[in-house]
């Protein structure tokens, strides 16, 4: 198990996300990108697939599109909760129809309120306490309820070709998990349902390859993200993008896509 030692004050203690950080979930291209359609469709894929319907609890929510696009595509369907330490991007994802509650997740009361998935999407390697996040998430659930968890990979191709270089190894990310590591970090609360890799972003790998060591500014990041959403709806790419899905299907064949993601249960006992 990799991990940050010692852990930036800032991120450890949530404050980053509650100050600098949200100029980066707030801005323009990071907000477009976020409420694209395309944004969430592999994780929304997943999420369907085990749960169709149902309270869902969304921890580390940002600005709430992955919440906007359940809502938005099955509406009626779920009941829906958001929760981060950051409050503007919060706000944003009110103004959008999102509810949230604020605050640490460790320490809310939910009122005895039990959901039947709750999902961290890109935010247990943000985490100095994973273990404690996992924990409250079994007290929150549903026996028999779900939790879905996405991190970056640390046996994908990117991380094989580039180490350091790789832009998501930065001061953000705390931990660093493989499929076993994370698998570990889950058993004593949950049953593993399924393990996938997902994704896999070609343009990152020569940008960072080209760029050598150094820290990709938030800037750079959104810009990116709002380029690749651009490409994801362009027409006449359809079929670049079917090579793109045959790479991603071969890499996550091999374990080597730049995400792993596990689906695991609540045992009902």
């Amino acid at each position: 198990m990799l991990y940050a030692n010692p852990a930036p004050a800032g991120m450890a203690s949530g404050a980053f996300y509650a100050a600098a950080g949200q100029d980066y979930y707030l801005s323009p291209a990071k907000l477009e990108s976020d409420y694209a359609d395309v944004r969430f469709e592999r994780e929304l894929r997943l999420f369907r697939k085990f749960c169709p319907r149902g309270a869902v609890l969304d921890v580390g929510c940002s600005s709430g599109a992955f919440l906007f696009q359940l809502h938005k595509r099955w509406p009626g369907g779920y009941q829906l909760l958001g929760t981060d330490v950051s409050g503007a991007p919060l706000d944003y994802a009110e103004s959008r129809g999102v509810p949230v509650v604020r605050g640490s997740f460790l320490e809310m009361d939910f009122g005895g309120r039990k959901f039947d998935a709750v999902t961290f999407w890109a935010v247990i390697e943000h985490l100095a306490e994973p273990k404690r996040f996992l924990a409250r998430a079994a007290e929150v659930l549903q026996p028999g309820g779900l939790c879905f968890a996405l991190v970056p990979n640390l046996r994908s191709l990117a991380i094989h070709l580039l180490g350091a270089r790789y832009r998501y190894v930065y001061p953000q990310h705390l931990n660093y998990f493989t499929a076993q590591t994370l698998a570990r970090l889950c058993a004593p609360r949950f049953e593993i349902v399924a393990t996938r890799f997902t994704h896999f972003n070609p343009v990152v790998i020569w940008q960072d390859w080209r760029g050598g060591v150094r820290e990709v500014s938030n800037v750079e990041r959104a810009d990116l993200l709002q380029q690749t959403t651009t490409l994801k709806q362009t027409p006449w790419l359809a079929p670049l993008r079917s090579c793109y899905a045959l790479a991603e299907k071969t890499l996550a064949s091999f374990g080597l896509a730049d995400n792993v993601a596990l689906v695991l249960r609540k045992p009902r006992r």
